[in-house]
């Protein structure tokens, strides 16, 4: 039986350039897919990422940055800057053959930037919705084949890949190269040319798994080639950047989309949970910010960062405003990263509230948030987590001679609250639920004031007008 990886090291690369003051930064954003908090060099990781680990420890390290546990959500709040109870996108992610999208009311950043005087790029995986031509970017389902860049939604097929709006052809060259030769390519030609192109998900070149045939979980291995080939597309940027002379006015930020994957390679020990889950191996995120311009270079952040912060604080970097947008509930951070004695103006981080998973336990309160509903919240150092989190065991990676420790609460099918002290307990062994029953329902009544602000979730079922067969054999937009 041949196994997919699917999503694994996924690089959704947004670049906007400056175009109309040579005062503006340029402006990269890198996003890696399900690239796990223990994959990195410098979290101790036995795969290597020299590039990115030289960017990260120049820059400003994110050491309590939080990203969504799966990929909708995190690029959803990335590009409008709010919550996914605000959008409609509370439950699971968009497929490929759903009538759905980020709602486009919604501005997002790179209307933002636009407004500011920007050119903007896109490289790699959208996955906000594209039955529509106006969702139009990129390449576009959640997943595919790294080098054909093809994807089966059970019965239906195509293939993936666009240049703007035009079907194209790469196949037989890896995503990684292809997206990073097309962002040198944006980047030579930056006053002229704008595009938004694709990205895919599976599997590496031979030779960048030679490194780890120490690491006998083929999985595990082949995982490991992928980052490393993500690292080096990732330093293939980062030198034509300078080589075009644009490094030293240019703010990069990279970030996960959300934990990773242990079934598929990913691992994110010391951390409890993987993707998809509400524990910290879900959604604490690797992300760093790097730039020539920054006055702290070579330091660690520990300040409470979200992803949907990036949204106001990179249109705030831009000079833009953000007139005409709905409620943000992002902060802009720009301060709080640059300026190392800043504080956090965010205390409060809702992970989110889904209304369409199954309900776990039995109801604890009648007056205040319904704990059987999955849920987490952050207040300040405490986190909250209700209903049916996912799997909550810590997996060690398998080149460790460490056994993973399942999740106790896991096959208990009454809990459905556990409560944290993250500062001080950031790999969730001690669940204080019991102990601090006042501060349980001090943040339910938090989790229950933000329910009143969400709006109805919308998922609707597959739409067999999407078939690539009726498209050209190209996944695309059918309304």
């Amino acid at each position: 039986m041949t196994v997919t990886l699917k999503l694994i090291c996924v690089l959704l690369l947004f670049c906007f350039t400056a175009l109309s003051s040579a005062a503006k930064p340029n402006i990269i954003f890198i996003l890696a897919d399900d690239y796990g908090f223990n994959d990195i060099g410098y979290h101790g990781s036995e795969i290597k990422t020299p590039n990115l680990d030289k960017l990260a420890q120049t820059g400003v390290r994110l050491e309590n940055y939080y990203v969504q546990p799966i990929c909708t959500p995190t690029r959803s709040q990335l590009m409008s800057g709010r919550y996914q109870i605000h959008t409609g996108l509370q439950h699971s992610i968009i497929h490929p053959r759903q009538p759905h999208g980020l709602p486009l009311e919604n501005p997002t950043m790179a209307d933002k930037m636009r407004e500011a005087g920007y050119s903007t790029h896109m490289v790699g995986k959208w996955h906000l919705g594209f039955y529509k031509k106006e969702y139009f970017a990129s390449y576009l389902v959640g997943a595919e084949d790294y080098f054909t860049h093809y994807r089966c939604e059970e019965k239906a097929c195509g293939y993936d890949l666009r240049d703007n709006l035009q079907p194209v052809n790469y196949t037989g060259t890896y995503s990684a190269f292809l997206f990073a030769q097309r962002a040198q390519k944006i980047i030579h030609e930056h006053e002229s040319t704008k595009f938004q192109s694709v990205h895919a998900p599976l599997e590496v070149p031979e030779q960048y798994m030679k490194p780890y045939q120490h690491i006998k979980n083929t999985m595990r291995r082949k995982y490991a080639g992928m980052v490393s080939a993500m690292d080096e597309a990732i330093g293939n940027i980062t030198e034509t950047l300078k080589e075009a002379g644009m490094w030293n006015n240019t703010i990069l930020f990279f970030s996960t989309d959300n934990g990773g994957q242990v079934h598929a390679g990913g691992n994110n020990y010391p951390l409890r949970g993987w993707k998809g889950s509400l524990w910290e191996g879900g959604m604490h995120g690797v992300g760093f910010v790097h730039s020539e311009l920054l006055p702290n270079k070579g330091t660690v952040n520990t300040q409470l960062i979200h992803v949907s912060d990036w949204f106001p604080t990179i249109v705030g970097l831009a000079g833009g405003t953000p007139n005409g947008t709905l409620p943000l509930d992002g902060f802009d951070q720009w301060s709080t990263i640059s300026q190392t004695s800043s504080v956090s103006p965010r205390t409060t981080l809702l992970h989110n509230i889904d209304p369409l998973s199954p309900l776990k336990g039995n109801k604890m309160f009648n007056n205040t948030f319904d704990t059987r509903v999955r849920a987490a919240l952050r207040y300040g150092d405490w986190k909250i987590i209700t209903g049916d989190p996912g799997n909550g065991s810590w997996v060690p990676p398998p080149t460790s001679s460490q056994g993973t420790r399942i999740d106790p609460s896991y096959t208990k099918d009454t809990k459905n609250v556990w409560l944290f002290n993250i500062a001080k307990d950031p790999n969730e062994h001690q669940d204080l639920s019991d102990s601090m029953p006042d501060l349980v329902v001090k943040m339910l009544g938090m989790l229950d004031q933000f329910n009143k602000t969400a709006v109805p979730c919308v998922f609707p079922p597959e739409d067999p007008k999407s078939d690539p067969k009726y498209h050209g054999g190209y996944w695309g937009p059918w309304e």
